[in-house]
């Protein structure tokens, strides 16, 4: 965390005569001269006009604004070595828009009695009168808010360590709230569609299950704070309201060192919006194919005269239907969070969210792949086999609160605590199994399910430099403590006959379901201590070094306990020049298991090793960063599935030692001014050691994703257009068709693209239009799993407009 004491906004006043010679007489040697000016030219400095720069390097911004603005602005070249800026566009008085050019690099514009200005550091500024803490870097990186960036400055979530990309020896993917706003990714399955390397598979149009480097991901974290999975994928992490992040952060691999127990595939890290220092906001109206509506509202800044109190509220509504019959959603999310400077040095933050989703037409499951006759089934796009009724209400609110501190020896502290809290009501109906061939008669399975979880997590930790063998080095320190408690029940399983399954429109009395015939019951507790130290053994080579200690106790209906499991990780990375790295990293695997034998026992502990190792490039200050990784994955223990014992109604599953390989290519960031990317190739294969059969092949083996966008210049700046492409490879699943013979579910691979148009009307009004598979592609996001399928969406566009204030 970097906590910088700089002035508040509004607290700027004109420099006195004696610091305006001073700063003159201390850069006139390495700045450009500052000029006579007319009277007409001062007038200038506070005449509001016309300026388009774009983004890129401070100083050939600072070059724009002289052309454009007609004053002079005389610096110290090495004030501006490294630095960027997010660019200007717009109407505003000289003094204003340098202040937005300069937001965020230290340095502050002096305004001369005669004209001009002079830049120097913030700290040295004669203008500066309050010691307000200001938060420009928090403990878990960069705010990619307001940067205009589709990648981040620093990262913390891999190590605990602030590091930049380049300095993190692990991949770290990261969706900034530019790309969100850019490409409407109102919700984290939209979210990973884009991220590179993750798969979005769904088992209906209510579950969604995430994947990377073949593995499912299990494990999310909430500013930096592992919050353990409910184990039920349709509530919670998966419906979450995109309104309240400022980024999502997937680090690849295990994460055992800031997770603790946890798959070796990925972490999702949802980092939330920060309050800001000048009273901001936006506001939109969106409408879409389908009747899809959706608006949004997020406002914040200081709470007091001199900003020590900062808040923000943001909420969204989306009433949407669904391009399946009669299926629709309604979502509601509302966040909350407000800062507190305790003193220059301290900062309480206290913050919570409610979101909510109440689906109707909810599918139990795809589409029945197979008629009595063994016949496959094709239907619509738009074919629902589920009940008119049947639904899933979800919805999840957390409370957190943290304190952060800074010493004077430049250490920095965090003590977090959060609480969530969600539940899911469900009554389903549906078509699950394969309809008569002869009179088209069905069963329509109904049942109503019952999940809630309490989740609390508190954790502590410290971070900052020590000094060793003469150089400067970086230390973390932590400790944590994690609680889930799941409860669940089930009524028991009714039966409704269906007369005609190909003239079926969902409409089928309800049920009565009776009283409750199975529930569940999942108490996990995690204890951790960890740390982690970054050596940095010679200008260009560092060492990072750490581990944890786990302790983890299972109870309810499962049982187990783990008590002293260390999770080691090591990492180094070498700078092979200005822009080059290569990097290699290890860390251990600790995933405990609900996974039952065929004697009804839960299988030991998935553990293994996870190993990693490319090269990171870094261009123009870090606006473009790109990483080329080979992973390697051993397993001692994976489950998996055998079959099912319909005597105890359980999946049985055996552990098998297995091996995952693969390469991933990723670029992220700003290729020219006003030309974004996001892009990355993955491509991953799994296998059992002793067959050496390949395992997870309902994943693609190749992935592609390119995202980007690009502002035209000149006279067309107002424009931006951009789109995205997503390729998948071929998948398949094997299983068996209706008369139980060996069947393999094969999905081709396929292409998907997407288009982005957005126009600037005025300065704070813009109108954004999004059109998703243009092509219209038939594709499945559930082939073959319990003999069903369903399609992806069919070509859908939404129309966003915005009004930034």
């Amino acid at each position: 965390m970097s906590l910088r004491k700089q002035p508040l906004p509004h607290s700027s006043r004109p420099a006195t005569l004696a610091a305006a010679v001073r700063g003159a007489l201390l850069y006139l040697p390495l700045a450009s001269v500052i000029l006579s000016m007319p009277a007409t030219a001062i007038a200038q400095q506070t005449a509001s006009q016309e300026f388009s720069i774009a983004p890129g390097s401070l100083d050939a911004a600072l070059s724009q604004f002289s052309r454009q603005a007609g004053v002079s602005v005389a610096f110290d070249a090495k004030l501006l070595a490294g630095k960027s800026t997010p660019g200007l566009q717009g109407t505003f008085a000289s003094d204003e828009a340098l202040h937005r050019l300069l937001a965020g690099s230290g340095l502050q514009a002096e305004r001369q009695d005669r004209g001009g200005y002079v830049l120097v550091e913030t700290e040295s500024a004669g203008s500066i009168s309050l010691d307000a803490m200001r938060v420009v870097d928090n403990s878990l990186g960069t705010i990619t808010e307001q940067t205009k960036s589709y990648t981040p400055g620093t990262i913390a979530s891999a190590t605990r360590l602030v590091l930049t990309p380049r300095e993190t020896p692990q991949m770290v993917t990261v969706v900034t709230r530019q790309h969100m706003d850019d490409f409407n990714l109102t919700n984290v399955d939209k979210v990973l569609e884009h991220a590179p390397g993750i798969t979005v598979t769904k088992q209906d149009n209510l579950r969604s299950f995430y994947y990377a480097r073949g593995y499912q991901i299990r494990n999310f974290q909430y500013d930096g704070i592992p919050v353990i999975s409910d184990g039920v994928n349709f509530m919670g992490q998966t419906t979450s309201d995109m309104i309240q992040y400022d980024r999502v952060e997937v680090i690849k691999g295990a994460s055992g060192l800031t997770t603790g127990a946890g798959g070796p595939g990925a972490t999702l890290n949802l980092v939330r919006k920060k309050p800001t220092y000048e009273f901001s906001g936006h506001a939109t109206a969106e409408a879409g194919r389908w009747d899809n509506y959706r608006t949004e509202w997020d406002a914040g800044g200081p709470l007091n005269e001199n900003g020590s109190i900062r808040g923000r509220v943001a909420a969204s509504f989306q009433d949407k239907q669904s391009f399946q019959d009669y299926a629709k959603e309604q979502t509601r999310a509302l966040y909350g969070i407000l800062e507190v400077d305790l003193s220059p040095q301290t900062m309480l933050t206290l913050g919570g969210n409610y979101d909510k989703k109440r689906p109707r037409g909810t599918m139990w499951g795809g589409v029945p792949f197979w008629d009595s006759y063994n016949n496959t089934i094709k239907k619509s796009r738009s074919f629902n086999p589920s009940a008119t009724w049947s639904h899933s209400d979800q919805f999840s609110h957390a409370l957190f609160a943290q304190l952060d501190h800074e010493f004077d020896n430049g250490w920095t502290s965090r003590v977090y605590y959060t609480f969530q809290r969600n539940a899911q009501n469900g009554e389903f109906g549906g078509i699950l199994y394969a309809p008569n061939a002869d009179n088209g008669s069905a069963n329509l399975q109904s049942n109503v399910a019952r999940y809630k979880t309490r989740s609390g997590a508190l954790e502590a930790y410290a971070r900052g430099p020590f000094e060793l063998f003469g150089r400067t080095h970086e230390l973390a320190v932590g400790v944590s403590g994690y609680h889930n408690h799941l409860k669940g029940s089930v009524h028991r399983y009714t039966v409704i006959p269906i007369d005609n399954f190909w003239d079926w429109n969902g409409h089928v009395h309800k049920p009565d379901w009776g009283r409750v015939t199975w529930s569940t019951e999942d108490i996990i507790n995690q204890r951790a201590y960890y740390a982690s130290a970054r050596f940095s053994l010679t200008d260009d080579l560092a060492v990072i070094l750490g581990s944890r200690v786990t302790n983890y106790r299972r109870g309810g209906t499962s049982h187990m306990r783990e008590t002293g499991e260390v999770v080691p990780f090591a990492g180094i990375t070498y700078d092979l020049n200005y822009s080059f790295s290569v990097y290699a990293s290890y860390t251990k695997i600790f995933q405990p298991q609900d996974a039952r034998d065929e004697n009804y026992g839960i299988l030991q502990p998935d553990e293994g090793d996870s190993y990693e190792g490319g090269f990171k490039g870094e261009w123009f200050n870090g606006r473009l960063n790109a990483s080329l990784a080979y992973f390697e994955i051993r397993q001692d223990n994976r489950a998996e599935y055998v079959g099912y014992d319909y005597d105890r109604n359980y999946s049985i599953y055996r552990g098998v030692k297995a091996k995952s390989k693969g390469v991933e290519l990723e670029i992220t960031g700003e290729l020219t001014p006003g030309w974004n990317i996001q892009a990355g190739f993955t491509h991953q294969v799994i296998r059992e050691d002793r067959t050496n059969e390949k395992l997870s092949t309902e994943q693609p083996e190749n992935m592609l994703k390119l995202y980007t966008n690009y502002r035209l210049p000149g006279a067309l700046s107002k424009f931006t257009i951009g789109g995205g492409a997503n390729y998948q490879g071929t998948t398949w699943r094997n299983g068996t068709d209706y008369l139980s013979n060996a069947h393999q579910y094969r999905q081709e691979a396929f292409w998907l693209l997407n288009f982005m148009g957005k126009y600037q009307v005025t300065n704070n009004i813009s109108a954004t239009l999004n059109i998703n598979n243009l092509l219209n592609k038939y594709y499945y996001v559930n082939y073959g799993a319990a003999n069903s399928y369903m399609y992806g969406e069919p070509r859908n566009m939404m129309l966003t407009t915005r009004w930034d204030f």
